[in-house]
């Protein structure tokens, strides 16, 4: 626990600067929104799958009873 506390600790503004470069490097302008909209589009998705099942736990209990 303390390792990692000590490697977060030295993450700064640089860094964090550094990391973005080279993102921007890696995946280019124009290809970061659309990795960001994949991954906006897979959390909604996800999210309402979540709600679909909640319904379907909640008419077992009451069948249950």
């Amino acid at each position: 626990m303390n390792a990692l506390a000590i490697f977060l600790g030295f993450i700064g503004p640089w860094q964090i600067g550094l990391i973005i470069v080279v993102i921007l490097l890696l995946f280019g302008g124009k290809k970061i929104p659309e990795l960001m909209k994949g991954l906006g589009s897979g959390i909604k998705e996800f999210k309402n799958a979540a709600k679909e099942d909640q319904p379907a736990d909640k008419k077992e209990e009451e069948d249950k009873k």
